[in-house]
């Protein structure tokens, strides 16, 4: 191989993007390279892009590497492994100069495809299998290890990581391991002998961090877990799906009596969302701790049973792992599309808890958290993810878990006190000023307490009534546990020097949002952020955006949904709130962001000068 372009070397600094056919086995190979990485103490950001269909189309996996931590997908790809070539035409724009376009020459590349500021690297997978194995699935399957051996000689990947994954992914089915290291060993020699190894894009050990490696839904399954769940009741629905399986994977492992044997959880698939989340309600009225899981078209099927908990005042908590929408829309593809959606579900004056987590461990603290908030509030809970965090392995603070935590289960009457009690007990009677009354569990005592009512109006005391005092009193003290609500949630993450330029984002947008301030300081532009971690918003936010004389809120939908979230609720001057809004489906980047910005503001990239900072006294 010659190489015809003048490259400076980099070092941990490389996107790698596969191009592979969908249903071929190409993701365990996929993500065993991009596992290798991580163990080599780097920084990853796997993103699996797949169609929603089984098998046949085009399916891409993308892997960022880098030593600055950036954890954001990035534009332009220094590597593009093609195995594909229904999308070959594509893959080689994707691929920036100076790169690499890796492909299997068994057969000869259309030269109207060619390059002249790219480097083309044939290999003979299709042939090599040919040669080394007679059963068809077997081809398959070992061309994509066989790459991924290749790709180790040719950036630099230490082997014998590669086989310890290897050993690790096959435990217990020991017979697998030798064949899949000789399909690496295969890779490894045919790119050591027939290319100048490695490359100018090399990958380098660095010291192990103290980091996981795990998807977002998967951590919500084990924080549903630790939070105390012992019911869920769901319906089969992409992104969400994995959240249910996970909840039962843990599930099996944690909650069976170790005595008996005995499953201490409850698991059903229902015939619909509406059914899902009214088992969830009902074992939440009954005193479990429920949940489901969905995406956009489940958020719009449950919404009449949302209302119901929110007027009834029944906890539930709700996992939303967003998608591409509106209808079936895009449904293997990211966006935050549900935030009004999910924040105003059902019909008539309703408002509902949102808690908006960005990392893994995240993921895992806040749907445990989700429970208490539930229970507390006596109202439904949304967690609201998406698929980039929900079904991407994203790298996250190891969880943690105090076992001294008591689980928050709010204002609930013991039969002791109910017994106790001279006075008229009020189901949705407010003694404590909160705007949140107490409530009792079904059967607690066999003559006092009040446990349900109807989705009707009713007084302080659950009686059915349509006097429209008392419905105002009820809807009043609706609003006043709403604002108390303010309290209990998340608090935003907050960074704030006394710039005049602000940045708002939540969720997946906060890898790419703080990429880009930091590489808009390194370009004399000055920003500051803040991280919206829940609904309702709590007051810092309104303060951070009234100090900021420009305020940017980044979003990944159309309608830049949480802008009008922040107007309506704030009440806030809509010229002062500017839109950052990507909605293709793609995980956002941070180079989108500060493009959008530096248009906004008219900054000259080529010549950028600082802008000037606001003085004051409030920053956070």
């Amino acid at each position: 191989m010659s190489h015809k372009f003048h490259r400076q070397a980099k070092v941990n600094d490389l996107v790698v993007k596969f191009a592979n056919v969908n249903g071929t086995g190409s993701a365990s190979a996929n993500n065993l390279f991009a596992k290798a990485l991580f163990r080599m103490g780097l920084s990853v950001s796997p993103k699996n892009i797949f169609p929603s269909n089984i098998q046949g189309l085009p399916t891409w996996y993308e892997v960022r590497c880098n030593d600055k931590g950036y954890l954001a997908r990035r534009d332009g790809i220094d590597i593009m492994v093609s195995v594909n070539p229904q999308s070959m035409a594509k893959d080689i724009k994707e691929v920036v100069p100076g790169g690499y376009f890796i492909y299997d020459d068994s057969k000869p590349l259309d030269l109207r495809l060619m390059r002249n500021d790219i480097e083309f690297i044939g290999l003979p997978l299709t042939q090599i299998c040919l040669t080394e194995y007679k059963d068809a699935r077997q081809r398959q399957l070992f061309k994509n290890i066989i790459y991924v051996g290749a790709l180790a000689a040719l950036i630099n990947i230490e082997f014998d990581v590669l086989t310890g994954l290897i050993a690790d992914q096959f435990k217990g089915k020991e017979k697998l391991i030798a064949p899949n290291v000789h399909a690496l060993e295969l890779g490894f020699q045919y790119a050591s002998k027939h290319f100048n190894c490695p490359l100018h894009v090399t990958v380098e050990r660095r010291e192990a961090n103290n980091q996981i490696l795990i998807d977002g839904n998967a951590a919500v399954g084990l924080g549903a877990v630790y939070g105390g769940a012992t019911m869920a009741g769901w319906y089969p629905i992409t992104p969400s799906t994995s959240v249910a399986e996970a909840f039962e994977r843990y599930c099996k492992r944690l909650r069976i009596d170790p005595g008996t044997g005995k499953k201490n959880f409850a698991i059903v698939q229902a015939e619909d969302e509406l059914a899902a989340i009214g088992m969830v309600i009902g074992a939440a009225w009954n005193g479990a701790r429920a949940f489901t899981a969905t995406s956009g078209p489940g958020i719009s099927l449950m919404s009449e049973f949302l209302g119901l908990a929110y007027f009834a005042e029944i906890p539930a908590v709700l996992v939303d792992v967003q998608r591409s929408g509106p209808s079936t829309g895009m449904p293997t593809r990211t966006q935050q599309s549900d935030v009004l959606a999910c924040a105003y579900a059902s019909h008539g004056d309703t408002k509902h808890v949102l808690v908006i987590p960005a990392t893994p461990k995240e993921c895992f603290d806040m749907s445990a958290q989700a429970f208490d908030l539930a229970d507390q509030l006596q109202t439904p809970v949304i967690l609201l993810t998406d698929l980039d965090l929900g079904m991407n392995d994203n790298m996250s603070e190891p969880f943690e878990w105090d076992d001294a935590r008591q689980y928050q289960r709010g204002k609930v009457f013991t039969a002791q006190q109910l017994e106790e009690m001279s006075e008229r007990f009020g189901r949705y009677l407010d003694v404590d000023g909160d705007g949140i009354p107490f409530r009792t569990y079904p059967g607690t005592h066999p003559t006092k307490g009040a446990f349900f009512t109807r989705g009707t109006s009713r007084d302080e005391y659950a009686v059915y009534t349509e006097d429209g005092s008392a419905y105002v009193r009820n809807m009043e003290r609706l609003l006043k546990k709403w604002q108390t609500a303010k309290s209990y949630v998340p608090e935003p993450e907050i960074f704030d020097q006394g710039h005049s330029i602000g940045i708002v984002h939540f969720g997946t947008s906060m890898h790419a949002t703080l990429e880009a301030a930091e590489q808009l300081a390194e370009e004399g532009v000055a920003v500051d952020t803040c991280r919206i971690r829940a609904f309702p918003f709590n007051d810092d936010i309104h303060a951070f955006i009234e100090r900021h004389e420009t305020v940017f809120v980044v979003e990944q939908n159309r309608d830049a949904q949480m802008r009008s979230l922040l107007v309506n609720e704030c009440e806030i001057d809509p010229k002062h709130l500017r839109k950052v809004l990507n909605y293709d489906g793609m995980p956002l980047t941070a180079r989108f962001i500060m493009d959008a910005i530096k248009h906004q503001l008219g900054v000259n990239t080529n010549n950028v000068k600082p802008l000037p900072k606001r003085a004051h006294n409030a920053a956070l």
